[in-house]
C-alpha cells in the first residue's frame, strides 16, 4: 500500500516496468523481424508500439493522479528537476555526438582528402579527383552514393522554421507567465499557439524533406553530407514531435484545471524541454544550413 512518509511519498509496486520490457521486447523483436521480411513482423511491431502507447498512457495517468492528488511534496519535486536536468544533459550530449561528426568531417576529413598537410598520399592514392569543398557533392560513382543536384538554402523554409521556433519559445514563455499570475486563459491560449507552431514546423519540415528527397536528389545515401544533414535534422525533427505531443498533453490538462502558481513541475519540465530544441535548432540552422 502507497504510505506518504515524512520526506517521500513511496508509491505502490507498479507493473509498468515490466510491461514496459515486454513491449520494447516486442518491438524490437518485430522489427527484426520486418527487416527480415518477415509476414508477421509489421504486425509484430504494430502490437508493440500500440502496447507502449498503452503503457505510457497508464503510467502517465498514474503519476498525473498522484500529483493531482496531493502526493508530492518538497522533496518530489527536487527528484524530477534532478530527474528532468540529467535526462536534458544526456539529450545535450547525444546531439553533442552528431554534431561532433559533423565537425569531424566538414573540417578533419575534407582537409585529409584534399592532402593537406602530411595528408599528400591520401588525396593521391584514395582520391585524386577530390575537390575540397564542403557541402560534398561531387562523389565517387563506383562506392553506388545518389549525386544531389544541390543543397538547401539557408534563407528559404529553414529559415521560416527558424522563425517558427523561435516564435513558439516565446509563446510557451507567455503561457509560463500566465500560470505564475494565475491566469489560466493566457496559459491555455499561449499553449495552444505553442501546439500549433510546433506542429507547423514539423509540417514544413515533412515538405522540406519531399523536395530534398524527389528534386534534389539528397538522400541519406548521398555521402557525408547527406547523411549528416538527415541525422541532425531528422533527430531534431522527432524531438519536436515528441516536444509537441507533450505540450498538447499539458495543454489538455491546463483545460481541465490542473496546475497552480505553486505546483505545475510537469509544464515546467516541457517547457525545459521545448527550449532545449529550440536552441538545438538555431545550432543545426548555422552550421548545417547556413555555414
Amino acid at each position: 500500500m502507497a504510505t506518504a512518509h515524512a520526506h517521500y511519498y513511496v508509491p505502490d509496486a507498479s507493473r509498468w516496468p515490466i510491461l514496459t520490457t515486454i513491449s520494447i521486447f516486442v518491438i524490437f523483436y518485430g522489427g527484426a523481424l520486418t527487416l527480415n521480411h518477415h509476414s508477421i513482423g509489421p504486425i509484430t511491431l504494430g502490437v508493440g508500439f500500440l502496447s507502449l502507447f498503452a503503457m505510457l498512457f497508464g503510467w502517465f495517468g498514474d503519476v498525473i493522479r498522484e500529483s493531482e492528488g496531493g502526493r508530492y511534496g518538497h522533496w518530489e519535486d527536487v527528484s524530477f528537476r534532478m530527474g528532468m536536468m540529467w535526462f536534458i544533459f544526456s539529450e545535450v550530449m547525444f546531439f553533442a555526438a552528431f554534431f561532433g561528426a559533423l565537425f569531424y568531417s566538414r573540417v578533419l576529413s575534407v582537409e585529409w582528402l584534399s592532402g593537406a598537410g602530411a595528408k599528400a598520399a591520401t588525396h593521391e592514392f584514395l582520391w585524386p579527383h577530390f575537390l575540397a569543398d564542403w557541402p560534398l557533392l561531387t562523389l565517387p560513382r563506383d562506392y553506388g552514393f545518389t549525386l544531389a543536384k544541390d543543397v538547401i538554402p539557408a534563407w528559404g523554409l529553414p529559415a521560416l522554421n527558424t522563425a517558427i521556433l523561435l516564435t513558439s519559445g516565446g509563446t510557451v514563455t507567455w503561457a509560463h507567465w500566465g500560470l505564475k499570475v494565475n491566469k489560466r486563459a493566457h496559459l491555455i491560449v499561449g499553449l495552444a499557439f505553442t501546439v500549433a507552431l510546433g506542429a507547423l514546423f514539423v509540417y514544413l519540415q515533412a515538405g522540406e524533406y519531399h523536395h530534398a528527397y524527389t528534386e534534389l536528389g539528397l538522400t541519406l545515401n548521398s555521402g557525408i553530407y547527406g547523411a549528416t544533414f538527415f541525422l541532425l535534422t531528422g533527430f531534431h525533427g522527432f524531438h519536436v514531435t515528441l516536444g509537441t505531443i507533450m505540450l498538447a498533453v499539458i495543454l489538455f490538462r491546463a483545460m481541465r484545471g490542473h496546475f497552480t502558481e505553486e505546483h505545475h513541475f510537469a509544464f515546467e519540465a516541457v517547457a525545459w524541454y521545448w527550449h532545449f530544441v529550440d536552441v538545438v535548432w538555431i545550432g543545426l540552422f548555422i552550421f548545417v544550413y547556413w555555414l
